[in-house]
């Protein structure tokens, strides 16, 4: 396969009574995106958080963390039905997750589910401050790569798309995707990441899918307000589309954003691109070794 349609979320964050109306929510984007012929589905970092809307809100936010944690099993089950039901990978987002060893240990995690129902994980290897400090959440441990029916990708859950070393690692391991999951509140922080992303694109010679939450949950701390646009973003060479956006949504309106990706022509570039900055990458690396400081 080297087609392969995509649908990234600009997911829409809206409080909820019960399980159910999640998973109604979930449902229909996941029905929508194979309705579109897609393959893959990606939803943003904590899109689960909707669910803190049905208990006390004005408990701490770390015990209310701790408790959505427990709802992890349903939304992995949730994620599983739909992907072997509707034969699609879902990337589902990010949830709260105790460490199986350490029930007091959060860690934000991605499952990304394939159309069999089986499951591999990412967790977030760099936590933000407020994820760190209110929230309680611990930083992840190691990178994986995901091998599919149409090639290698990999997870940069948000943050970690800001640091580049983790993602030229997955690319030199043969990462042809990267799926930036993401949950930001300003205008300055959805472009941090977005600008990192599309950074990743060039400099690995990828494709980069970023989901990002919208909407507004004014009771619950850290995403009383969000700020999103999802995107499929390109390298920037003749082969692919002008200004390396495939294909983006509206800013903070509810959307479903799908573009169709050519595998090849990331193939193609990395050997016949007007620059080839992943194979010239080994030249920095050994360019390290004779860095010079000289006083003047």
């Amino acid at each position: 396969m080297h087609r392969l349609r995509v649908a990234a979320l600009q997911y829409f964050l809206r409080p909820v009574k019960q399980f159910k109306e999640f998973s109604d929510q979930v449902s229909a984007l996941v029905e929508t995106a194979e309705d579109y012929g897609c393959g893959l589905v990606v939803f943003p970092e904590y899109f689960c958080v909707q669910l803190l809307t049905m208990g006390d809100t004005q408990r701490p936010i770390r015990t209310q963390i701790r408790e959505l944690s427990r709802s992890a099993p349903a939304i992995i089950e949730l994620l599983q039905g739909l992907a072997r039901k509707h034969k699609i990978y879902i990337v589902g987002g990010t949830i709260p997750v105790a460490d199986p060893d350490d029930a007091d240990v959060i860690r934000n995690v991605c499952y990304i589910v394939g159309p069999s129902g089986e499951y591999v994980t990412q967790e977030k290897l760099h936590v933000t401050r407020f994820e760190r400090d209110d929230w309680d959440v611990s930083a992840g441990r190691e990178v994986t790569l995901i091998d599919t029916s149409f090639g290698c990708m990999a997870v940069a859950i948000c943050y970690d798309v800001e640091f580049p070393e983790m993602v030229r690692v997955a690319a030199r391991e043969g990462a042809k995707i990267l799926v930036v999951p993401s949950c930001t509140d300003d205008r300055q922080g959805f472009l941090r990441v977005r600008y990192c992303a599309h950074a990743r694109a060039i400099e690995n010679q990828m494709y980069v899918i970023q989901s990002s939450t919208v909407g507004s949950l004014p009771a619950v701390p850290a995403v009383h307000l969000n700020y999103g646009q999802a995107a499929i973003l390109t390298p920037s060479d003749f082969q692919f589309s002008r200004d390396g956006i495939l294909a983006e949504g509206n800013v903070n309106q509810e959307m479903m954003v799908i573009g169709e990706l050519d595998l090849e022509d990331i193939l193609d570039s990395h050997t016949r691109g007007t620059v080839l900055p992943l194979l010239d990458s080994a030249r920095t690396a050994s360019l390290v070794k004779h860095v010079r400081r000289l006083h003047l």
